[in-house]
């Protein structure tokens, strides 16, 4: 009796495990090919919300005045959904290897180690174990000398995680310069040459906050909506950090996430939400629309501005930072109702082991970073704009 008992068992977790790797498939294939349901930013909660047109259409007089041209345009091809639900764990078991292997035969970035790693869990990094078992047998293939083209080459869906993952995480890691203190009075600090994690957590070190994973909790604010950001709770005027290096797109007031600052990568793929700044000194004076910012720099200070139509008012119940990242694949996803918004919880409690130092200026009240960083990927645009903060 007990054998036949466990046979069945063994049925029901064989046919479990079809059902689920048969779910996952038809999932991915509607991630890539465009048929899976696109995040409603707009009507489900994107405290952006009213910096576009209303649910992201056109309006009737635009429509009429768009020339036709009687044929259809081809459909663009690119990723219409990401569900990152990469674990701390594994984005610092990757970042480590990568970070450690720079420069050696063996390297590998951390974007191909957890690609491969999710092309066999189908995006599921719960399991600790599992984790470390797919990315150890990545590193010894590349060890023994195979090729990681020739490694993944049937290996289904590692190509849509790796652009996938590579949107989220591109520009996060990667060689850079930053000052460093010497112990020494007469110079204190000294530049040095780093590859490494060059992304920022957007807490200012020192300052306390508290958090967790908030993601998708629902609002009400104006109308019923999913949450699309995290909220890292704090005290009014804590520094808030840039993470990645890139350029103000979105600056000034909205009723929904009060005082903004909206910063695009570089690459155009990410787009960093930062809102609810301080009532009557939101973000450092210099900035404006186009200004350049470097990974670490001082943007603004926490508050809790916003779900208001009046401008620099307080209306939210608790102070807190509301931290959120948009990919973009195609500008087409930037404003409407095709927008993709990731859950940043576990990111963000990786990014803590880089947090940017400050200081204040009692004059103006102001908090600047602390040690400089040089940053590759910035250089050009550094040049080109006089409003930089750091030129």
């Amino acid at each position: 009796m007990k054998r036949v008992i466990f046979v069945n068992i063994l049925i029901l977790l064989t046919f479990a495990g079809i059902s689920y790797w048969s779910e996952e498939k038809e999932r991915l294939e509607a991630a890539i090919s465009g048929q899976a349901k696109e995040q409603p930013a707009k009507a489900a909660g994107n405290e952006e919300g009213e910096d576009t047109k209303e649910q992201g259409q056109d309006t009737e007089e635009e429509k009429e005045a768009e020339p036709s041209s009687g044929t259809e345009e081809p459909k663009k091809d690119y990723i219409k959904w990401v569900d990152f639900d990469v674990s701390k764990f594994a984005l610092a078991e990757a970042y480590e290897y990568d970070r450690d292997s720079y420069g050696t035969p063996e390297h590998l970035s951390w974007i191909d180690l957890l690609a491969y790693t999710a092309a066999y869990t189908g995006g599921n990094f719960n399991n600790n174990q599992t984790v470390c078992q797919h990315m150890d047998h990545l590193k010894e293939q590349i060890s023994q000398g195979e090729e990681l083209e020739k490694i993944v080459r049937d290996l289904e869906y590692f190509s849509y995680y790796q652009e996938a993952y590579g949107a989220v995480l591109g520009g996060m890691v990667g060689e850079y310069e930053i000052e460093v203190p010497t112990g020494d009075k007469k110079k204190p600090k000294t530049w040095e040459k780093r590859y490494g994690l060059k992304a920022f957590h957007p807490i200012a070190r020192g300052f306390p906050y508290n958090d967790y994973d908030d993601f998708g909790t629902s609002r009400s604010y104006g109308y019923k909506r999913n949450h699309l950001g995290h909220d890292m709770l704090g005290q009014i005027g804590t520094p808030i950090i840039a993470v990645e290096s890139g350029y103000v797109e979105a600056l000034g007031w909205n009723q929904y996430g009060g005082w903004r600052i909206g910063i695009r990568s570089f690459d155009k793929k990410r787009y960093y939400y930062y809102a609810h700044l301080r009532q009557g000194f939101p973000y450092q004076p210099e900035l404006k629309e186009g200004s350049v910012v470097l990974a670490g720099d001082v943007i603004g200070y926490m508050g809790h501005t916003g779900y208001s139509t009046t401008e620099d008012t307080n209306n939210i119940d608790e102070t807190h930072l509301h931290f959120g990242m948009q990919l973009i694949f195609d500008e087409s996803q930037k404003d409407g109702d095709n927008e993709i918004w990731i859950d940043c919880y576990q990111l963000t409690s990786f990014l803590y082991r880089n947090q940017s130092e400050a200081a204040r200026n009692d004059e103006t009240k102001e908090w600047r970073r602390i040690y400089l960083m040089k940053d590759p990927a910035a250089e050009a645009y550094e040049r080109t704009a006089d409003y930089s903060m750091y030129p």
